[in-house]
């Protein structure tokens, strides 16, 4: 049995950004029985010249609206990168998640082989639909997601793997 491009991208997006979800309401109630200012987490990073966490889970949703945007041949919403608390992390998860939702499998379908090109900084990137999903964007998503879970846990959140995994 074959898993299709659709099957392995927006459900799967959709799911760990449910996860990342609740895994920042975890941290915002924490934060509040704790005592502890969210803005202190949201600029939290593994060391300094890493990301903070506000943006770890502003790539994370970059990687999973623009991947997904791209396999499907549709322009991925433009978001401001301008989260200062944990409440507009959540909201700026919601629009991904809703984004995706209005991608139907149809579009993603049949994409291993279409040409993806975009720039990341300075540098352009060229992959085939299946490349780009399985060796370069999952593996990108992933990473952000599991530092803003890292994170959090350095922090002392009460996290464990189900957290991450759902």
């Amino acid at each position: 049995m074959t898993i299709s491009m659709y099957q392995a991208s927006a459900p799967v997006f959709d799911r760990m950004l449910n996860n990342l979800s609740g895994i920042l309401g975890k941290a915002e109630k924490w934060a509040e029985t704790r005592k502890i200012e969210p803005t202190v987490l949201l600029n939290s990073r593994l060391a300094p010249d890493m990301w903070a966490l506000t943006r770890q889970v502003q790539v994370a949703c970059d990687f999973a609206k623009g991947t997904c945007a791209r396999l499907a041949g549709v322009e991925a919403p433009k978001f401001e990168d301008n989260e200062a608390s944990i409440a507009e992390l959540q909201a700026r998860i919601a629009k991904t998640r809703q984004f995706i939702a209005t991608l139907k499998a149809a579009q993603i379908d049949g994409s291993e082989e279409r040409d993806i090109k975009f720039k990341a900084g300075p540098r352009e990137l060229e992959f085939k639909g299946q490349a780009y999903l399985t060796g370069f964007a999952l593996p990108n998503f992933y990473f952000h997601h599991v530092m803003t879970y890292a994170i959090l846990r350095h922090n002392g959140l009460d996290l464990s793997k189900p957290d991450y995994a759902g």
